[in-house]
């Protein structure tokens, strides 16, 4: 594999990003209608993706995390449109108000995506090459990044159609696109759920070893605590369209606060011991529906730990020990007293 540069496409009328985070949320809500009820996606969601970093964000569906990154896509839409209220800022320009051109500049110049399914973001009409070479400016520049991201034979892949490449093959071509044009911020939403379990571990790889190469900070969306946990810096994990618990990914995985993430976290069997055959484990139950969110913490319908004021205080995110936050009554920095026998 080639060294790992990208040319700068467009420098000429490019604005260099900021000092300070890549992407920073503040107060974020969406609230959709539908059929006149509103459906509260996020509520208020606060978090930040300083450079070179990479920021998991995790939760299970529904919990609001593909509406953020569509915010800081500048992608947000529906009919009727959602009502927005806080910032969603990309290298300092807070995609909720610019306008539609400044987002265009802003995705042109400083941001990246990768999203689930590849099939359903490339024109199955029009061949691999034109496609990246859309992104990259200039057919030796689209060569050059299957190149970089590791498509075997890239010439010829070159002249194939979508549907003639794996599904492996499909996401490196997305990929290559994301990474076209130099951006600073790679927003990847669930970029490896559609592949087996040895694909997404290669297009993980890629993604770091683009990542560290590159100078990138990238933002993660998925659903499964344990595919990135390896990979990331910190993760955020969301429920009911609020962060619920943050801090360093190894931290959070194999030391959670929240009773949510430890339940996330136990979701993933240990391939072959002999407890976790015919005895899953996880959590019962469903998220709750956006448009009826429960009083007081949102979990404590389903959490195994809750007491009495979890049915009426809504948690902040609380101290959780150096660099840790959780949105539990059971944190260490929470100001109501934890049930006899409870462990902070």
């Amino acid at each position: 594999m080639r060294a790992m540069t990208v040319t700068d496409r467009g420098s000429a009328d490019r604005v260099e990003a900021p000092a300070g985070p890549r992407a920073r949320v503040e107060d974020l809500s969406v609230t959709f209608r539908r059929r006149g009820v509103a459906v509260n996606s996020l509520r208020g969601v606060t978090l930040d993706v300083k450079p070179g970093e990479i920021l998991a964000v995790v939760g299970e569906s529904g919990s609001g995390k593909s509406v953020m990154g569509l915010a800081l896509l500048g992608l947000l839409g529906g009919d009727p449109m959602p009502v927005v209220s806080g910032r969603a800022e990309v290298c300092g320009v807070d995609m909720v108000s610019a306008s539609a051109a400044e987002q265009r500049r802003v995705r042109r110049q400083h941001l990246g995506a990768v999203f689930q399914d590849p099939m359903t973001s490339l024109n199955p009409t029009m061949r691999v090459g034109r496609q990246v070479t859309e992104a990259a400016g200039t057919p030796e520049e689209a060569l050059r990044l299957l190149d970089l991201v590791g498509i075997p034979d890239p010439a010829r892949r070159m002249k194939a159609f979508p549907h003639e490449l794996s599904g492996g093959l499909r996401q490196r071509v997305m990929i290559a696109m994301a990474v076209a044009g130099n951006p600073d911020l790679v927003i990847a939403d669930e970029p490896t759920t559609a592949l087996d379990v040895m694909v997404q571990a290669q297009v993980l790889r890629l993604l770091k070893t683009l990542q560290n190469d590159l100078g990138l900070a990238m933002l993660f969306i998925t659903h499964d605590l344990s595919v990135l946990v390896e990979v990331s810096d910190r993760l955020a994990v969301m429920y009911a369209g609020k962060i619920i618990e943050e801090g360093p990914a190894n931290q959070v995985f194999h030391s959670p606060a929240h009773p949510y993430t430890e339940a996330l976290a136990a979701a993933f069997p240990a391939i072959g011991d002999v407890r976790f055959r015919g005895n899953p484990t996880g959590l019962g139950g469903d998220p709750p529906d956006p448009q009826a969110i429960p009083s007081g913490c949102p979990f404590h319908p389903r959490c195994p730990r809750r007491f009495e004021p979890c049915d009426d205080v809504v948690p902040e995110l609380w101290d959780a020990g150096e660099r840790r936050s959780a949105a539990c009554l059971l944190a260490p920095g929470a100001p109501t007293p934890a049930p006899e026998g409870a462990l902070r």
